[in-house]
Order: C-alpha cells, then sequence, then structure tokens
C-alpha cells in the first residue's frame, strides 16, 4: 500500500492544502500542486500542476498510457511528499529508489503553444547507479548514465522518454514534444519544451522483467506475431522489377537456402511524384498480383514499402490535402526526378500526413487496404520518424488536426505531438487491420517507435546505418536498451545498410571482398539471435550466393547461419508466447538475469536470447584488418583456422558450450573459439532446449521429430508453445502448450500432459531426449537419463 510520511510534519512547514481522493493525494506548495495517483499494482502516476485546476489533468488524454486509476492496486514501495512538493520513492526497508529534485514550469508566452508551459523535473540518482533504456541510441553504451541531448525521433535514434535502473524501478515521461535529457552530477533532468503540467510515471519490480511487465500493463501487452516472421528476411534496395525479386525467391528454393520473407522496397509505384502512391504503378511491375501469388506458391511471403508521406500525384495526397491533413514540411525524397543529386529545380512535392487525425488514418488505410486485399502479408512502415529535410523550428509550431484516444477532435502543435508520430502512424495500420481481418495477423516492420507502440507487434529496427565493425558493435546496446524500454521486438540491417565502401573493385564487389565478407558473417551470427533475422541494404547485393557458392568457406557458412536460425524455431516461437503471455523478453540485457553480477552492469557485447542461450556476437574481425583496404581482394585469407574470442561467462550459473557441450564455471573471461562458421554460444545450466531439423521455411511446421536437450546442473522447466501460425484463434484459447520439467536430483525429465488443441494439431510425436527416442501422444511421460 502507498503511504504519505509524517503528514503533521508537512503540514507544519508551509503546506497550503491537503486532500484525500481515493489513494491519492493532492497538496498546492508555492503554486505547484502534486498529486500522486494510484494506477496499478506497484504503478503510480505523480502529476504536478500550476493553476490548482483538476480539469487540467482531467483534459489530459494520453496516447501511450491506456491503464486507468486503481484505488485498490498494491505497491511493494512507499513514497512521500515534502513540503516543497518533491517526491521520494522508498522500498518496503525504507532505502530510496528515487527522489525528486527540482521542477519548473517555464510559461510560453507567444506560438501556437502560448499558455503551455516548457516542463522539467529533476530526479537524484545514486552515484555509479546505471540506468537503461530511453530508446535507439547509437552512442555505443549499455547504461545511459552521462546522456545530455534532445530527444527527438529521426532516422537513427528514436526515444520512448523511459527509462529503467538495476534498483528496479522505472520512470515513464508522458510528454510527446521534443525532450531534453540531462545527467549531470548524479541528478537526471528531463526538460519538455511543451506541457501543461508535468506527467510521469513511477513502477517497482524485483528486476527488470517485473519493470517491464508494469510498463506493458501501463501502456498496452504484446500481440503474437505470425510464426513465419521468425524465419529469414531477404531484401534489397531495392528490386525493381518482379521479375528481379522472384528471381531471388526461385533461386533460394533451388539451392535449398531457408527463407520465409522477401520484402519488396520504394518505386514500385514509379516515380517521386506518385510517392507512396501504394499502388504498382511502376511498369516494371505489369503483373502484381501474379507476383504475389508466386511468392506464395514458393512457400514465402512478401512483405512490401509503405511510407508515412505522399507524393502530389497520387490519390491519398489529393484527398488528404483539401481537408489540411498534409504538414507543410520538407521530408524525402527532394526531388521529383530520379537524378542523384537531386535536381532541386523539379521539386518533388512529396509531404508527410497527419497521422494524429483519426480521418487521416482512414484514408491511409483506405488506399492501402486494395494492397491487403491482394494478400501482401505485411508491411515495412518507413520515415515513421519521419525525415524532415532543412528542418526549422518553426516546422514544428504547425498546427494538425488531431483525434484524441476518446474519438473528440481537437487541434495541436506539431512540437506538442512530434515523438508520438511513430506511434499513431503505426498504430494506424495495425488498428485497420486488426478491425477487417482475423485470419492474418498483423505484421509491421518500422523505423522508429515510441512508448506504448509494443501493443501493434511492430518489429523496430535501427535505421540506415553504416556497414562497419563500429557500427555493428553498437547494435547489440541498441537493440538491448530498446527491450528494457519493454518494446520487444527489434532488429537492424544485418551487414548495414550503406555498404559502398567495401565496393573497392567497382560496383557489387563487396560480397567477394574478404573484409565485407567476414563482417557480414559474422553480424549475420548475430541476426539468429534476434527477433526477426533480416539482411538489407543498399550498394550491393545481399543474397547469399552473392558471397559464393556451395562448398566455398563464406558461402557454407552463411548457409549454415541461416539453417541454424531454422533449428531454434520452436524456441524462439515459444518464447514470442512468453513474451506475449507473461511480457517476456527476446534480447534480454546480461543485467536482466544477473543483476547480482557486477561486471554484467554494463556489458554491452553479449545478451541472452530467451531464458536460455548466452550469445556472445564476434564483434571484432579476426580473420581481416578492420580498416577498409583497397587491397582488400589481394588478402590471403585462411577461413579454415582456428580464432579465439574474449567471452565472459556471468556468475550465477554454470555454462554449457553449444557447440562442444563443454561445461564452464560462470562469472569468469575466457578464449572461446570462434571459427568463421558462428559465434561463441552458452546454454544456462538447468535449462531444456527444443530443436528441429530439416527446415526451409516456418510453416513446414516439420516439428513431429524434435529434438528434446536437456542441460543439467539445475531443475529446469520449458513450456512448448504451438498453434495455427497466422491467425488470432490464439486470443480464443485455441492453442497448445506442452511442459518439460527436469529434476535434478532424480535425473528424470517429465514431458506434462499436452493442455489444448487447435486445428491441424499433431496428435503424435517423436522427442529424442538427449539421445533417447520418446513416443508422445499428450499424455505425460517420464524419462530417466543417465
Amino acid at each position: 500500500m502507498h503511504s504519505l510520511h509524517k503528514p503533521s510534519r508537512l503540514l507544519a512547514t508551509g503546506l497550503v492544502a491537503i486532500t484525500f481522493s481515493f489513494m491519492t493525494v493532492s497538496f498546492a506548495y508555492s503554486q505547484v500542486q502534486t498529486q500522486v495517483i494510484s494506477y496499478g499494482n506497484n504503478i503510480v502516476r505523480v502529476v504536478k500542476t500550476v493553476d490548482g485546476n483538476p480539469q487540467t489533468i482531467a483534459a489530459k488524454q494520453s496516447l501511450s498510457v491506456i491503464m486507468t486509476p486503481d484505488a485498490k492496486a498494491k505497491a511493494d514501495f512507499t513514497w512521500s511528499i515534502d513540503s516543497q512538493g518533491a517526491v521520494t520513492f522508498k522500498d518496503k526497508k525504507g532505502n530510496i529508489l528515487l527522489q525528486e529534485t527540482a521542477c519548473t514550469f517555464t510559461p510560453l508566452t507567444e506560438g501556437p503553444d502560448k499558455g503551455s508551459f516548457r516542463v522539467k523535473q529533476g530526479f537524484q540518482l545514486e552515484e555509479g547507479e546505471p540506468i537503461y533504456g530511453l530508446g535507439l541510441l547509437q552512442n555505443g553504451k549499455m547504461s545511459q548514465r552521462g546522456e545530455n541531448r534532445r530527444m527527438i525521433q529521426d532516422n537513427l535514434e528514436d526515444f520512448s522518454h523511459f527509462f529503467q535502473s538495476v534498483k528496479g524501478y522505472g520512470v515513464f515521461w508522458d510528454n510527446y514534444s521534443p525532450t531534453w535529457i540531462t545527467d549531470e552530477n548524479d541528478i537526471l533532468s528531463l526538460d519538455s519544451e511543451v506541457g501543461k503540467l508535468v506527467d510521469y510515471y513511477f513502477m517497482y519490480g524485483q528486476n527488470a522483467d517485473d519493470v517491464i511487465a508494469c510498463m506493458r500493463s501501463l501502456t498496452g501487452h504484446v500481440p503474437m506475431l505470425p510464426l513465419w516472421t521468425y524465419g529469414f528476411h531477404q531484401c534489397r534496395e531495392r528490386y525493381k522489377s518482379q521479375d528481379e525479386l522472384l528471381e531471388v525467391v526461385h533461386k533460394y528454393r533451388e539451392l535449398g537456402i531457408p527463407f520465409d520473407g522477401i520484402i519488396q522496397d520504394w518505386q514500385y509505384w514509379g516515380g517521386n511524384y506518385n510517392w507512396n502512391a501504394m499502388e504498382f504503378l511502376n511498369e516494371t511491375f505489369p503483373r502484381p498480383q501474379q507476383m504475389i501469388d508466386e511468392v506464395h506458391r514458393q512457400n514465402a511471403h512478401l512483405s512490401i514499402s509503405i511510407w508515412a508521406s505522399f507524393g502530389p500525384e497520387t490519390k491519398p495526397y489529393r484527398e488528404l490535402k483539401p481537408q489540411g491533413l498534409i504538414f507543410d514540411f520538407e521530408t524525402w525524397p527532394r526531388s521529383g526526378l530520379p537524378q542523384w543529386p537531386p535536381k532541386m529545380d523539379y521539386p518533388s512535392g512529396v509531404r508527410v500526413y497527419d497521422p494524429y487525425s483519426q480521418t487521416a488514418r482512414d484514408i491511409y488505410w483506405k488506399y492501402l487496404s486494395k494492397m491487403h486485399d491482394m494478400d501482401i502479408d505485411g508491411w515495412w512502415m518507413d520515415s515513421t520518424d519521419p525525415d524532415h529535410h532543412n528542418f526549422k523550428e518553426s516546422d514544428l509550431d504547425q498546427v494538425v488536426p488531431m483525434t484524441l484516444p476518446d474519438g473528440s477532435e481537437t487541434k495541436a502543435s506539431f512540437r506538442s505531438v512530434r515523438n508520438a508520430f511513430p506511434l499513431l502512424t503505426v498504430a494506424g495500420v495495425y488498428d485497420a487491420q486488426r478491425a477487417v481481418d482475423s485470419s492474418k495477423r498483423v505484421f509491421i516492420l518500422t523505423r522508429s517507435y515510441f512508448a506504448g507502440q509494443q501493443r501493434t507487434g511492430a518489429n523496430t529496427w535501427s535505421g540506415d546505418i553504416q556497414s562497419s565493425w563500429d557500427s555493428f558493435r553498437k547494435q547489440i546496446p541498441i537493440c538491448l536498451n530498446y527491450t528494457l524500454t519493454a518494446n520487444p521486438n527489434v532488429n537492424t540491417d544485418l551487414g548495414g545498410f550503406f555498404a559502398n565502401s567495401y565496393n573497392v573493385k567497382g560496383r557489387n564487389s563487396a560480397p567477394r571482398n574478404p573484409q565485407f565478407q567476414e563482417l557480414f558473417t559474422r553480424w549475420m551470427q548475430f541476426g539468429v539471435f534476434c527477433p526477426m533475422m533480416r539482411s538489407h541494404g543498399a550498394d550491393i547485393f545481399r543474397e547469399i550466393y552473392y558471397f559464393g557458392s556451395e562448398g566455398e568457406p563464406v558461402y557454407d557458412a552463411l548457409k549454415g547461419i541461416v539453417k541454424e536460425r531454422y533449428t531454434l524455431l520452436p524456441y524462439i516461437y515459444s518464447t514470442s508466447w512468453q513474451v506475449t503471455r507473461n511480457d517476456g523478453s527476446f534480447m534480454r540485457a546480461l543485467v536482466m538475469d544477473f543483476a547480482g553480477d557486477r561486471n554484467t552492469w554494463d556489458n554491452n557485447r553479449e545478451f541472452m536470447f530467451g531464458q536460455s542461450i548466452l550469445v556472445c556476437p564476434v564483434l571484432d574481425p579476426l580473420y581481416t584488418p578492420e580498416k577498409i583496404s583497397r587491397d582488400a581482394f589481394d588478402m590471403q585469407v585462411d577461413w579454415k583456422a582456428g580464432k579465439k574470442y574474449t567471452v565472459y561467462l556471468p556468475a550465477g550459473s554454470d555454462w554449457y558450450d553449444y557447440h562442444t557441450g563443454k561445461l564452464y564455471t560462470g562469472g569468469q573471461s575466457l578464449e572461446a573459439d570462434a571459427p568463421l562458421e558462428y559465434c561463441p554460444t552458452y546454454i544456462k545450466a538447468g535449462s531444456i532446449l527444443p530443436t528441429v531439423e530439416g527446415m526451409t521455411y516456418a510453416d513446414m511446421k516439420n516439428w513431429k521429430e524434435m529434438t528434446i536437450s536437456v542441460y543439467p546442473g539445475k531443475d529446469a522447466t520449458f513450456t512448448l508453445y504451438e498453434d495455427e501460425g497466422d491467425n488470432y484463434n490464439y486470443e480464443k484459447g485455441l492453442y497448445s502448450t506442452i511442459t518439460f520439467s527436469w529434476n535434478e536430483k532424480g535425473r528424470t525429465l517429465t514431458i506434462g500432459a499436452r493442455k489444448g488443441s487447435f486445428p491441424g494439431m499433431l496428435e503424435s510425436r517423436t522427442f529424442i531426449v538427449n539421445g533417447k527416442t520418446v513416443s508422445y501422444t499428450g499424455k505425460q511421460v517420464k524419462v530417466k537419463l543417465d
């Protein structure tokens, strides 16, 4: 329960008023009124106003928060308010978790936000206290202490206004305007450019998982994605014709390279004046329905690029513009002609649309729905930041129509809602498709995000990054900090987007450049352990067969890497169920599971994938120099040479080498084997890992014979989850689970009775348990292991 410490002392120090309302404490001091409102178990909202008008708070409709106040909620922490209106949070033992410092309201006296304030709140952190989250930051850091920057969405960096601490608390700053974060002298301040009030949510748990669960309860839980999305996706900037796209599909099937997704990038709509027409207007795509059907015949799926902007000749633009639902600032592409550099005497006229308006979102879906009717499987929502060329501060002063969560209409400055742009853009498509189709799960790949976007299931990638080892190294903490903002679905352009610096022997020579081959292979190994495994980029062709042919070390390594992804699909899909059902996470910073080991607190090079797999990506070149050489093609590289790589095994567990089975004690660094074929990978002692063989696409569901590997050392459980793979029947209970339980003392694995069912479910199957063949028909089976 919440507690107000020593209220009589507060009254004695100049408190103007104190009132109680259903678990809400409200008081005013020096014209600032503070309220602490109970929202959910271990979640409170802190609100500060200067006018004392309760309607100021009531008028605020959160774009992120979907939870409502709960007077009966309980908390494992206490809070108090001092005579200056500063809130302090403590655990049940009286230890300070977080303490407010100064709060300021600076009146805005001109412009569209006149009458509002610039709002700022400080928080006292402990010396050396790491914090995590904030967003997708290209700074290479795990702990985000010491950041001083303006948080505003763009191509390479995005922000959620959420952070959490190793002490077990989290803070969501519920403001959508550009916000400055400063961290100096152990005081972290959040300073938003527009606000009526200071408004944030404090949440507390025993660990990072509890904090993530609180944040998802507050802002939305994660829906299941289709099974096929956990396979391998191939993309390129760009396939210039339907024949080019289908050539890749057929080639992958011919070579037996597993894959599930082919992604069509921009300009299938033709020229820039027709930008994002959401129609196949390019003459090189003359029979799009035939192309889509052929992709499906090859047991693959098609995702397609759509943007948050439209060219002036498109039907959506012509419908949106007269209604004032188009922004007036410069975006990409800048020229209407295809030449590079842009020919600016022929401006494109492309403009960003207003996703804050439900009318605009409806118009967007009206035209996109025609592509949905063609049975396209996924939406690659590019530039959801959105792109903003020749940025001027005055661009943020535009006033836009906006639909509030309760359906009422208002107007707002772009500045006041700027950072929520991706949330509204992505949610518009997700909500629209869910409203008309329950047979196909919504799949969205997007470039930007904000708090609450996890409820759309959208998978965010880290922007148009450079192809370099330095850029690769930054992707690990980027993905981990993103996950720690309660958004589990994240990925990167495998190999980096801009790769032209490796084309030292002309166009598309990089796939045969040993330096890029090593970088790409290591990046692909990392991709095996991301929620989405997607190869994409500009300047070169990324299809695996451009890197060699069967029998050549690099090609064989790449094909083997993709096969490894498919081997792990039962584990990955079961983890996705844990994400949806129990607020789990795919990519887990080591501090999430081993906070007692201080060596994990700032580890930005390793992570857990699910609960069992420790991934140590090779982030430094072992076969070639890191500095790009014009003489790279003259290098004599022995790809078969054995290499070593330093890894750290967290304390608190023993670890099995995934490739050799050798057991190691945690809490040590060691020189691990790191051949070209794989990165060092370890399984936590006390784990159960399901794997399958022979799959070339996810919907094969070749799970009739499944290997169950028990890694002893501790008692363990694992729940195998299965369903139809691509509809929302799981929400109706149509799925099955089988729980495997390992008893360390008795050396016995219990395969539990199957729970639930779904159409097409396997009634019987074979499990290979540590080499023992076990027939399973849905009833409990016990397996004694030596």
